[in-house]
């Protein structure tokens, strides 16, 4: 595991190769305790109503449509295909200055994605009981994207191997979470994990279940840097400069106490 220095935009904190872990490809260390969840009953009654409602605040939906930005332009591609995996309402991809092909959402509820109008197609399936994506033929997408339910997954292995063999050579796998999650239905290792366990979780999937060409852990939360407050003999010349520093000060405090947003992300 190579570590990074951290900066204040989206910041590699590290990259995992087989050394990482305690396996090789192929093998599969869980067991159904790991993946065990405190609500066992079918996911298809818990998202039977819908929601539509966001489950990161503000500050992580921004920062991960940025981090989207970056890498679908860094793709270098006249047009892309995106799977939206575990999709609902929105999706949260970028508008400006990417031109989309066809973008497909996987989910559970049909009126949720029935709304999303960045979905051009959609399907309705519940991937805990069926992970193949048989729909879908190899090398298909450039993208594959799945905001904040990689925690819910309890067929992870099937799962990633389908995702690695729909994406085209060179496609990307972002799989994104904060720290917000329906404990009920989040899978038992997840719920005693910290970030750094979850992004080594994350990690794990993909190393056991096919060759990526790379595996990547990323904070991607956007942070700002407090503002300089200014000497104490200006701000006694000019009071409304210390009250100035205070609202800005106020502002960044809020948004980087916000939602923490990761991803793990493999280039096939």
């Amino acid at each position: 595991m190579h570590r990074h220095p951290v900066s204040i935009a989206a910041n590699s904190i590290c990259t995992f190769d087989e050394s990482d872990f305690a396996g090789k490809q192929g093998d599969w260390p869980y067991t159904s305790a790991d993946l065990n969840r405190l609500d066992n009953s079918e996911d298809s009654v818990f998202y039977y109503e819908p929601r539509f409602v966001t489950h990161i605040d503000e500050g992580a939906i921004s920062s991960l449509t940025k981090f989207y930005q970056q890498e679908f332009t860094s793709l270098n591609k006249d047009s892309l295909d995106v799977l939206d995996l575990c999709s609902s309402w929105i999706s949260h991809l970028p508008e400006e200055d990417i031109k989309y092909g066809k973008v497909v959402g996987v989910g559970m509820n049909e009126r949720e994605l029935a709304s999303n109008k960045q979905l051009n197609d959609f399907v309705v399936q519940d991937l805990n009981e069926n992970p193949i994506m048989s729909q879908f033929e190899d090398n298909s997408f450039d993208v594959i994207c799945n905001v904040v339910s990689v925690d819910y997954l309890t067929k992870p292995l099937e799962m990633f191997q389908e995702m690695h063999r729909i994406l085209r050579p060179g496609g990307i796998s972002l799989m994104s979470f904060s720290n917000r999650c329906f404990p009920t239905k989040a899978i038992a290792m997840w719920l005693q994990a910290d970030d750094i366990g979850r992004l080594t979780i994350v990690g794990s999937y993909y190393h056991y279940a096919a060759k990526w060409a790379s595996i990547e852990a990323l904070d991607i939360k956007e942070t700002q840097q407090t503002p300089e407050r200014p000497a104490a003999g200006d701000i006694m010349k000019n009071p409304s400069l210390g009250l100035a520093w205070m609202t800005a000060a106020s502002a960044v405090a809020k948004n980087n106490q916000g939602d923490p947003m990761f991803v793990v992300k493999g280039v096939k």
